[in-house]
This record gives structure tokens, C-alpha cells and sequence, in this order.
């Protein structure tokens, strides 16, 4: 029972954020890619401002798997290294931090480029 509560609480944050890009789709005149950007920009103020790791530990994969949770992987991963190595932490840390999660999307989206064949998008009558 205890793991459909976690599957329920990932899917209500991750939808509730799912709602809030459609909204931003539809009221506003913003093209998805700054719609995309403005979700990884408020994961790193979340982040940084130390709001969005309740939102983690009651959602788990709901809130880490979206784009906030890039976001926040960036601002968090910037904070330990500057921890760590100081001033030069800021330009080390995002890097460093979502090293492992850029690497498998260009590796797996290299595999599949690879295995399917590309097709024409245009409708054929």
C-alpha cells in the first residue's frame, strides 16, 4: 500500500507541473522552448532558495524527473562545489552535478538515432 501512496504523490506533482506548462501553452503567447527554459530556471531558484527539496522528499521521482528537477540538480550541485572548491565552484558545479544525466541522453539518443530508421513527417494522402 505504501508504494502506490509514492506512485500517487509522483504522479499528482508531477501532473500538477504538467498542468502548469499546458497552462503557459495555451493563455500565453510563449513559444515551448522559453516555456522549457523558464521551467529549469525556477528549479535553480527553488533550489537555491531551499524550497524545492520538501517537494523531493514527498514526491520523489514526480518532482525530480521534470525539467524543475534539472533545474534543481544545477543549483544544488553549484552549492556543494562551491563548498568545496570555493569561487570556482560556480562555474564547476552544474557541470559536475548533472554530468551522469547529459551523458545517458546523448548516449541512448545516439543508440536510437542509430536503430530506427528516419522517416518523412509530411502527410501522405
Amino acid at each position: 500500500m505504501d508504494i502506490l501512496l509514492e506512485y500517487l504523490k509522483a504522479f499528482l506533482v508531477g501532473g500538477i507541473l504538467c498542468v502548469i506548462g499546458q497552462l503557459l501553452i495555451d493563455i500565453t503567447k510563449l513559444t515551448p522552448a522559453r516555456i522549457l527554459v523558464s521551467f529549469v530556471v525556477a528549479g535553480v531558484i527553488l533550489g537555491a532558495l531551499d524550497i524545492y527539496e520538501p517537494v523531493i522528499d514527498f514526491a520523489g521521482a514526480g518532482a525530480t524527473v521534470p525539467l524543475t528537477g534539472f533545474g534543481n540538480m544545477l543549483a544544488k550541485g553549484m552549492r556543494e562545489a562551491i563548498d568545496k572548491d570555493g569561487f570556482i565552484g560556480i562555474f564547476t558545479g552544474g557541470f559536475s552535478a548533472c554530468a551522469a544525466g547529459v551523458c545517458a541522453a546523448i548516449v541512448f539518443g545516439f543508440l536510437v538515432s542509430i536503430i530506427f530508421k528516419k522517416t518523412d513527417r509530411t502527410l501522405q494522402e
